[in-house]
């Protein structure tokens, strides 16, 4: 883990004074020893300064927080990561396309889709 990883997280946390987010400019490391980071954080709005311990750990892997089933995730992982060519692909499209979504989802065929549901057998 490096240093401007940390400084980076202290830019999430705010000023207990003022409420202002800190910035990383304005955040010196001390010192580190194993897991825990020390820093002098100073507030970019009111000047208050705090010294922060900060115990950051790496050895166990990240906790997935959504909302997708296992199947959807499964689904999901499997799929190649957006490249260039995909953005350029999309800028393109974006760049013609005048605004149409009804034309663009075929519209009348949900509607007509969702008529279907409605009626009752």
């Amino acid at each position: 883990m490096n240093e401007r990883f940390i400084k980076k997280l202290m830019t999430r946390i705010n000023c207990a004074a003022c409420g202002e987010y800190y910035k990383i400019k304005s955040t010196k490391v001390i010192g580190q020893s194993d897991d825990t980071w020390f820093l002098n954080v100073c507030c970019p709005a009111c000047d208050s300064q705090v010294l922060v311990a900060a115990v950051v750990k790496q050895d166990r892997p990240l906790e997935v927080i959504s909302d997708l089933r296992k199947v959807e995730l499964d689904k999901f992982t499997q799929i190649s990561t957006v490249n260039a060519n995909d953005m350029l692909d999309l800028h393109n499209f974006l760049r013609e396309f005048d605004g149409d979504f009804a034309g663009l989802f075929n519209y009348e065929t949900i509607i007509s889709h969702d008529q279907d549901l409605d009626k009752k057998p």
